[in-house]
């Protein structure tokens, strides 16, 4: 299972990348390549939900099954330990749920912004002209 969480944490990282470049100021020229490249990677990416949504079931599905330390006697210090690690772990990885769908939407509506905003300047310039 390690694997699945390494894969997000990669795939979070490079949508935060992605929007690192696409917002940056003073970066035009990497900009409309970044355009082309991030518009090009958003459906590819999209995976990231449904594996995300698989994942926090994954998730809840190990909550739901885990064994109980109700009565202090009833585990040793060892199945203790080994329980609230289990429960950090779980919010950890939620955290990196959150984090992917989250950075996943912002890269989406930031990319839209941007195409919209060159189009507008591009009208913009087309208007210049024709008024000169």
């Amino acid at each position: 299972m390690a694997l699945e969480w390494v894969v997000l944490g990669y795939a979070a990282g490079a949508e935060a990348i992605m929007l690192l470049l696409l917002t940056l100021p003073g970066l035009d020229g990497l900009r409309r390549g970044m355009i082309s490249v991030v518009r090009s990677a958003l459906k590819p990416m999209m995976s990231v939900v449904p594996f995300c949504l698989f994942l926090l079931m994954d998730i809840y599905w190990k909550y739901e099954t885990r064994p109980t330390c109700d009565d202090e006697h009833a585990c040793t210090p060892s199945e203790h330990l080994r329980h609230q690690k289990s429960i950090m772990k779980s919010q950890r990885n939620a955290l990196l749920i959150a984090a992917a769908l989250l950075l996943y939407w912002i890269l989406f509506s930031v990319t839209q912004l941007v195409v919209r905003l060159e189009q507008m300047q591009q009208r913009v310039d087309k208007l210049k002209k024709r008024d000169d």
